[in-house]
């Protein structure tokens, strides 16, 4: 069953075939489900007032369980972003009282974050949408299929890293 991504091969194949682009049948199929994931994702925060951005800080929250409390540096490095802009999340997601931030009792120099009530229901909802979108992209593989996949691509992502 060819698609697409097959075609563009073949095509590179006959035109440069003093090159190996075999990691295009992988690399091209990956990048993209992840733009049909960025989009599916975008909608499933959207349809929750969130942005991804917001999500993420959101479900960093939500993930450290109860109290669904971080400092400001835990969240910058649980989502990949500097100081900088973590504070000007942060600003925002305080002004829509989806989370609180205080200083550290025990080291003043700390900012931690908490989740909100308001925000807990929020980031729960947009996760829920977002796992109904994706099972159904996913589920159209048996679980083994899943299972194996994920295994290949935790592989290909340990072979890479840093």
């Amino acid at each position: 069953m060819a698609d697409e991504v097959d075609e563009i091969v073949a095509a590179w194949r006959r035109e440069r075939p003093d090159l190996d682009v075999a990691p295009a049948q992988i690399l091209s199929r990956i990048s993209r489900l992840a733009a049909l994931l960025d989009e599916r994702r975008s909608q499933a925060f959207v349809e929750h007032g969130l942005q991804a951005h917001e999500f993420d800080v959101l479900a960093a929250l939500r993930r450290a369980g109860d109290p669904f409390e971080l400092t400001a540096g835990e969240l910058s490095a649980a989502t990949y972003v500097t100081s900088g802009t973590m504070t000007s999340r942060l600003d925002r997601l305080v002004a829509r009282k989806l989370v609180v931030r205080r200083p550290d009792p025990v080291d003043g120099r700390l900012v931690r974050v908490r989740l909100t009530v308001a925000g807990r229901k929020r980031v729960d909802a947009a996760f829920e949408a977002l796992l109904v979108s994706e099972r159904d992209l996913v589920g159209r593989l048996s679980l083994g299929r899943r299972e194996r996949l994920a295994d290949l691509l935790r592989e290909l992502l340990e072979t890479t890293a840093p």
